[in-house]
């Protein structure tokens, strides 16, 4: 029975249900795999080749606060938060809503900023058209209720979840989110609404 105390030891790692933890996963990789779709300014979109836009610079500046490089992976909304729980993507930056229904799937980052639904409407739904006729029947855009956008990943990981939340806690205290905010959410109101 000397073997004993060694088995006891190696046990938690036989275990099916140990895993590593995802920041640890982030750290020897040197990267945070962030999802998105690329194809809703000003969030994410390509301009030419280059992916950019408000959850782009976001997601650069999380991986710099976490000491690891920013990999991008454009995918599409079926995938999306499929690849996130699965764990092919670390994280979905992708102007998601904060529900009832996400927090129940994932642990969730506190709200990265809070926006006007309107700003939600897909590529495809051409809010153009809308706004124009709106306008001609001289009634003013209607406004629904402001909506929280948070980042999503697999449950279990509070390590993760802390060094997340202390990275972007990091970029609100110093006024780098509230400048992309500007830059990004400010513009694009004012050109809706237009």
């Amino acid at each position: 029975m000397r073997f004993l105390p060694g088995l006891i030891c190696l046990l938690p790692l036989l275990s099916p249900l140990a895993h590593a933890e995802l920041i640890d996963d982030v750290n020897d990789r040197g990267e945070l795999r962030i999802a998105l779709e690329a194809n809703t300014p000003p969030f994410n979109f390509k301009d030419g080749d280059t992916l950019t836009g408000f959850e782009v610079e976001l997601g650069q500046q999380l991986a710099n606060e976490l000491d690891v490089r920013a990999d991008f992976i454009v995918t599409d909304e079926a995938d999306l938060l499929q690849g996130v729980e699965s764990g092919k993507y670390d994280v979905a930056l992708n102007h998601i809503a904060l529900t009832p229904e996400l927090k129940d799937r994932f642990d969730v980052s506190q709200p990265y900023t809070q926006v006007n639904a309107q700003l939600l409407a897909k590529k495809d739904e051409q809010p153009r058209p809308l706004v124009l006729v709106q306008a001609l029947t001289e009634e003013k855009p209607k406004v629904g209720p402001p909506v929280d956008l948070a980042i999503p990943f697999q449950k279990g990981n509070p390590a993760f979840q802390a060094s997340l939340e202390n990275a972007l806690q990091r970029i609100r205290a110093d006024g780098r989110l509230e400048a992309l905010s500007q830059k990004w959410l400010s513009v694009q109101a004012a050109e809706d609404l237009k």
